[in-house]
């Protein structure tokens, strides 16, 4: 057995110590190196903002400030635009009053216009029937004397021609 025990002590010390076991067994070197490191990434930051002389810091205020300026000036023209639709859209409005005043004239004068044309419509049609009642008459007339003889004389034909002769003298 003693040979067994030999080959455990062997892989036991024979393992090799590696470079985080070491670091392990010594935090206040890794933690030292780690501040170290840390302090000089914010000593060279400060170091580059102070040579080129501008921070993010201003970077973004003034970022800030000009979309604030863009939001500000798109504010300001979407109220104009509102503004300008309102006024297009009042200028409609009082155009379509217009037009439908208009309309409303336009169907009491045609009201009107169909009105008179019934009223001389009838007019006419009484007329019409006063000129067939008078045609009737006067035709009844004829057909009466016809029927009846003439009890008017002829004027002798000598009698004529002597009027006649008077009337050629005198012009």
């Amino acid at each position: 057995m003693d040979l067994a025990n030999q080959m455990i002590s062997q892989r036991s010390n024979a393992r090799p110590i590696s470079g985080l076991a070491r670091i392990g067994t010594q935090p206040i070197a890794l933690t030292t190196a780690a501040l170290c490191l840390i302090l000089a990434g914010v000593i060279s930051i400060a170091l580059w903002r102070a040579y080129t002389g501008h921070s993010p810091e201003t970077d973004r205020a003034v970022a800030a400030r000009a979309l604030q300026a863009r939001t500000a000036q798109a504010s300001e023209q979407l109220v104009e635009k509102a503004k300008g639709l309102e006024q297009t859209q009042q200028e409609s409005i009082d155009q379509l009053q217009v037009v439908q005043d208009q309309l409303q004239t336009m169907k009491r004068l045609l009201a009107s216009q169909q009105a008179d044309t019934k009223r001389l419509s009838e007019q006419v049609t009484t007329l019409n029937e006063s000129i067939d009642g008078l045609r009737q008459s006067f035709a009844s007339v004829r057909a009466t004397e016809a029927d009846t003889p003439s009890v008017t004389r002829r004027k002798p034909a000598r009698h004529q021609a002597s009027v006649h002769k008077r009337g050629k003298s005198r012009g």
